[in-house]
Formats: C-alpha cells, structure tokens, sequence
C-alpha cells in the first residue's frame, strides 16, 4: 500500500466508508495509541515512542516504505482525549506529515527547554466613555459598569450590554482589546455576538443611533451580526476597508503586520468596500484584500471554512500553513516574540492541535520537523 492509499484509508475511516476489516485496523492502532497514553506524557521518550508506534501502524496497513505524504485526519477529539503530547505525536508523526524538503534524515536534538510558557485564556480589557479601563481576566459575574442608561455586565466570560436607551442623542463608544494571550468575546446593544481572537481591537457604541450599526475592527474577529433589515451592519476594518451586511455570520482577519486583510462569509451575504472597489461575498468566499496595490481586492471561492473559523473553536488548523504562519498564530496566542537569525525556513504543515497546550508542546513539534531554534523568555529564535 502506497502513502495515498494509507491517506485515503484513514479519510474513509473518518468518513465512516471503510470496510470491516479496514476499520479492525485502524482501531486496533486507535487502541495502542491510547494505552500509551502514559509513556508519551515523558517528553524525553517521545521520539522513541513515535517510531514504535508509527512501526506497528505501517506493518498493520501494509505499508512497505515508512515514507508518509501529509495525511489529513479531522477527528481533532483524538487531541484533546489524549493531551497535548499525544496531540504533537498526531501532528508530527502519525496522523500528518511535516513537509521538511528533507530525505527522512532524523530532526537534530535540541537543547532542553528549561522553561514552559502557559497558552493563551480567556481575558481582555475594556476602556469605557470616560477612558476607564476594566481588566475582565480575573473579574467574577456582574455588572461593570452603567453608562448612557446601558448596563455593561459580565456573564460566564461573556460582556454583555443591555436595556439600551434609544433616546440617547450622542453615539459614546466602548472598546474592548485583547492582548497577545488572550481572546474574548461579547454580546453588542443590538444583540450581535463578537469573539476577539488575540491581539484584536473593537470599538463600538454603547447605543446604535441612526440609519446604521458601525463599529470598528482591527486584528482577528468572528461576527454573528443580529439581523436589523432597517440598520445595516458595518465593520471598518483598519480604516481602511469597509464590510458591509443585514445579518450574517462571518471572520475578519486584518492584523496590521500582514499584508493581506481576510474577509470570509459563512452564512447571509456581505460585501467589502475598498475606495471605489466593491466585492459581493456568497457563503464559503472570501474577500482578500492587498491595501498598497491598485486591484488588491479580489474574491476566492471554496474556502476552508473549518480552518478560517478554528481560532474560535478552540484549535490551531495549520493544514498547508507555511512556517511563518504556524508562527504567527504561535506568537500571538502564547504572547511571545518570534525572530529568524537568518530567513524563513521554507516549510510546511498539516495537521490540528487543540490550543490549550503549553508552549513545549508546540516546539516539540518545530524540533520534530528539523527546526532548530533556541527559547529565552518569551523570545523564540529560529536558527540557520
């Protein structure tokens, strides 16, 4: 059995269209996997582990060349049943690939990380009218604060604002940011649900006057927008691109240090402006957006909804990511500082983790994949 025949048995197991003997296979593999449980939590023998296991997969599936190409495998409550070192063995070793360029040479040791860095939680701060900051990170239920007859309060890691007063005369705006390791989400005065990915921004006003509903976005943020065919919604997306829609569900990606700002529909209809630029979004595309070229906007179909919206759901998707994509979400969340010494390795991914691993989970899958780095602090160095 070739490495596309071992890729298609595991998707069709996942799909549930295997046949009896194909799923006895892949079980029996799910059951050694899981009775390892234990051992692999050392991280020393992790590499020993993986080369056992992987060994026993091949022999059961007939495989005659240990040489895997990426394998997909969507079944991401292996990860969290398991923990997180069996989610970087899923990642590195047996459930995908890691596209090295390399001939299967072993990844180099790396020197101990003497040091862990926790993920990132749930947390943000608001500053409100009056410039007042509440850090919501270690604040209990309740109300926060009351400002132009609109109750702010804090429900189950949620902010929500209530009893809205619609004879308000003057738009007085809110903002919520999120640090680098931190995410939040709250509940808008028309009923619009917002989740900030890290090292996001979002100002909105405290009651929506007038013929529309704006806010402001800068970074990552997932909107289901309350359907008000009177006032339509708008997101000004780094003043610099408007998105606009009735009720609909969709993400932004715009954080300032890349060069392309991501819109992506999944449900109702929106469209982004752009100067005299305008894109109409069906559910499933996305807008992308180059701000310093002339045509920059343009439309791309069939988009990886599951991937796009995974921040929110709790998981790091790096299906097909470059390095420097792997290491931006890294960066973000786990609220370090990434620096090359010399280039990007070029290098792809594939493969899912859930996102409350601990940093060392992570590099084991960089040391894994033959990237040589070194951890001080809160700064990661990628080496020659």
């Amino acid at each position: 059995m070739d490495a596309n025949k071992a890729r298609e048995l595991l998707e069709r197991y996942n799909q549930g269209l295997c046949t009896a003997e194909e799923k006895r296979l892949v079980e029996a593999w799910e059951e050694e996997l899981e009775a390892s449980g234990d051992e692999i939590t050392n991280v020393p023998r992790m590499k020993d582990w993986q080369e056992a296991v992987h060994a026993r997969l091949m022999e059961r599936i007939g495989e005659e060349k240990a040489d895997l190409a990426p394998v997909t495998v969507h079944r991401v409550h292996f990860m969290r049943r398991w923990g997180w070192a069996a989610a970087a063995i899923l990642l590195i070793g047996l459930v995908t690939y890691l596209l090295t360029g390399e001939n299967g040479t072993p990844a180099p040791e790396q020197a101990a990380v003497v040091q862990d860095i926790a993920p990132g939680r749930s947390g943000a701060i608001l500053t409100l009218a009056d410039g007042t900051q509440v850090e919501l990170d270690s604040l209990g239920n309740g109300l926060i604060a009351s400002q132009q007859g609109v109750d702010v309060k804090l429900e189950n890691g949620e902010v929500a604002y209530d009893d809205a007063d619609q004879s308000a005369k003057e738009l007085i705006y809110n903002t919520m940011t999120t640090p680098k390791g931190r995410q939040f989400r709250l509940t808008l005065p028309d009923g619009t649900k917002v989740w900030l990915n890290a090292a996001s921004s979002l100002r909105f006003p405290m009651v929506f006057l007038g013929a529309d509903r704006t806010v402001e976005v800068t970074g990552e943020a997932y909107f289901e927008v309350a359907k008000d065919d009177r006032k339509p919604f708008n997101v000004v997306v780094n003043q610099t691109a408007t998105v606009q829609v009735l009720g609909t569900h969709f993400n932004i990606n715009a954080y300032s240090n890349e060069p392309v700002m991501q819109t992506t529909l999944l449900e109702g209809s929106l469209a982004v402006l752009h100067g005299n630029r305008r894109a109409l979004l069906k559910p499933g595309q996305q807008a992308r957006l180059e701000p310093e070229k002339e045509n920059g906007l343009t439309v791309t179909a069939d988009v990886d909804l599951d991937k796009v919206i995974a921040w929110k759901n709790g998981i790091f998707n790096f299906e097909g990511a470059k390095l420097a994509e792997f290491l931006q979400q890294v960066e973000r969340w786990y609220d370090i500082d990434v620096v090359y010494e010399k280039g990007v390795p070029d290098m792809t991914f594939w493969g899912k983790m859930t996102r409350d691993i601990p940093l060392s989970g992570l590099l084991v899958v960089l040391e894994k994949s033959n990237v040589k780095f070194r951890l001080e602090g809160r700064k990661l160095t990628i080496l020659p």
